[in-house]
């Protein structure tokens, strides 16, 4: 007799997940977990810098480099249930800083983007 499965139990742990967390993945398991948005164009620089940046620190980055306004990339970051949202205009970049949002709409203001990489990698060593 054959046994035939539709999904098998490793499919079936990651349904669990999904439905567990509603696609909302903690930061150490969502598939992106930090996503760069620019205000304009001539942003792109600071953004392509600060993207490589967390590359190198292994974690799961996207860009969102789009002429869109930055109400509409914050508003799709927030329906891809993207865990973290750095965003670059002209103030950040004079700082030398990225405004962070979380989740659930949390700005976090400016922030130091170093100082974002060690709280990055806190909360994954905390699976939280």
């Amino acid at each position: 007799m054959l046994h035939r499965a539709i999904f098998g139990s490793l499919e079936r742990f990651i349904g669990i997940l999904i439905e567990h967390y509603a696609g909302a993945f903690p930061l150490w398991l969502s598939p992106v977990q930090v996503r760069v948005a620019t205000i304009s164009e001539r942003h792109i620089p600071a953004a392509e810098k600060i993207t490589e940046r967390l590359k190198q620190e292994g974690f799961r980055v996207d860009t969102d480099l789009r002429p869109e306004k930055i109400g509409y990339k914050v508003r799709e970051a927030e329906l891809l249930k993207t865990p973290y949202l750095f965003v670059l205009g002209d103030k950040e970049i004079e700082s030398g800083r990225v405004s962070v949002r979380t989740r659930g709409k949390q700005d976090l203001g400016a922030q130091d983007p170093e100082a974002m990489i060690l709280r990055l990698r806190q909360e994954i060593a905390d699976k939280r």
